[in-house]
C-alpha cells in the first residue's frame, strides 16, 4: 500500500480561493518573446509606458513621436492624416501629454517676424534642459497644481499694445471721418399739396416766398427750399387766401432767437395753421334777356328793355350828313 507508481497520472489539483480567477494563475497573462534590437528601435521608460493617469492613445502618441527623427512634423493635422483617431482624440492626447511633461510646446518668432509653434519631446520629464523646479512626470500631476500655460507672452504683449494704440485712436479716426464725410441734407417737414396747382397760383406762391426775407431778413431760404414749399404755399391760395394773407401768416409772432432752420419753420406753419376749406357756393348760370322786337327794322334782338336794336342805334354816314344840312 505504500509503495507509489511513478508512470501513474497525478490527478487535477484543485483551485483554492487566491487563484479562483484564470488570469491570476501562473498559466494565464502575457508571455513576452523578446528578441534584442540592434537597429531602429527605441528606448521608452516604463514611467510612460505604464503611465497611470495617461490614456492609451496619449501613451500610444507619445511613443509614436519619441520614435519620429528630430524635425519630422507632429502638429495635430500632420498626425490626423497618419493616424485614423482624428484631430479631436489627437488634440486631448496631446494635452494630456503637455499636462505632464512629455510635450512641450512653445511659440518662437522667426528673423523674418513669423510666429512658429516648437514641439519638444521629453522622454523622461524633469530631467532635462526643460525642466520646471522638482516636479517629475513619473506620476500624476497633483490636481490642486494646474498646468503651466502656454509660452505666449513673448507675442501677446506686442499685440496688446497694439491694440490699446488701436483702441486709443479709434475716437479720433471717427472725428476724423465725420469731418471729411459731406454732410446730410436735413429732411424738411411735409407740407399740404394742392388740388389743382395751376400755373398762376405756383408763380404767385414763388413770389410769396422770395418776398419773406424783406420783412425779415432771417428767413433767407433756397431754391431747393422754396420748390419744397410752393405746394403748401398753393394750398392757402387755393382756401380763398390772399398773397399778404399768407405773407402774414408766415412772418408774424416769429422767435425772437436766430433761425437755424428758416424752411423747416415755415414747413411747418404751412402745415400746422393750414385753414379750413372755404364754404361751397355753387356758380348760378347767367339769365339771358329776353327778345325785344327793334322800333325801327322789326328786327329781333335781346335786350334789358324794349328799344331799338345795335344797327338802329348806331348812326350811318348818310343820316349824318343829313342832320348837319
Amino acid at each position: 500500500m505504500d509503495s507509489q507508481n511513478p508512470s501513474a497520472q497525478a490527478p487535477a489539483a484543485s483551485r483554492d480561493e487566491a487563484k479562483n480567477h484564470p488570469s491570476r494563475g501562473t498559466s494565464a497573462g502575457v508571455v513576452h518573446d523578446n528578441t534584442p534590437h540592434a537597429t531602429h528601435f527605441t528606448v521608452v521608460g516604463n514611467h510612460l509606458a505604464q503611465h497611470e493617469a495617461l490614456s492609451l492613445t496619449a501613451i500610444g502618441l507619445a511613443t509614436h513621436i519619441q520614435s519620429l527623427p528630430s524635425g519630422s512634423p507632429v502638429d495635430i493635422r500632420s498626425l490626423a492624416r497618419r493616424f485614423p483617431e482624428g484631430t479631436t482624440r489627437i488634440s486631448a492626447a496631446l494635452r494630456e501629454l503637455e499636462a505632464h511633461g512629455y510635450v512641450r510646446r512653445n511659440r518662437e518668432r522667426t528673423a523674418a517676424g513669423h510666429v512658429v509653434t516648437r514641439t519638444v519631446s521629453c522622454n523622461r520629464p524633469g530631467h532635462g534642459a526643460g525642466r520646471t523646479g522638482g516636479h517629475t512626470a513619473a506620476g500624476p500631476r497633483p490636481r490642486h497644481e494646474p498646468p503651466p500655460p502656454p509660452r505666449r507672452r513673448d507675442t501677446q504683449e506686442p499685440l496688446a499694445r497694439r491694440r490699446d494704440q488701436r483702441d486709443a485712436q479709434a475716437p479720433r479716426r471717427r472725428e476724423q471721418r465725420e469731418a471729411q464725410a459731406p454732410r446730410r441734407r436735413a429732411v424738411l417737414p411735409a407740407v399740404p399739396q394742392p388740388a389743382y396747382p395751376t400755373p398762376d397760383l405756383i408763380q404767385t406762391a414763388i413770389g410769396v416766398l422770395s418776398g419773406l426775407r424783406r420783412t425779415d431778413p432771417r428767413i433767407l431760404i433756397s431754391a431747393t427750399d422754396a420748390e419744397h414749399l410752393v405746394p403748401g404755399v398753393v394750398t392757402w391760395l387755393e382756401r380763398d387766401y390772399t398773397p399778404d394773407a399768407v405773407h402774414r401768416a408766415l412772418t408774424t409772432t416769429l422767435p425772437p432767437e436766430p433761425l437755424h432752420r428758416p424752411a423747416a419753420l415755415l414747413a411747418h406753419r404751412l402745415t400746422a395753421q393750414l385753414p379750413p376749406l372755404p364754404p361751397f357756393r355753387p356758380t348760378r348760370p347767367a339769365t339771358p334777356h329776353p327778345l325785344q322786337n327793334c322800333d325801327l327794322c322789326d328786327r329781333a334782338y335781346r335786350a334789358p328793355q324794349p328799344g331799338t336794336c345795335g344797327t338802329c342805334a348806331t348812326p350811318t354816314n348818310s343820316d349824318t350828313h343829313s342832320l348837319l344840312l
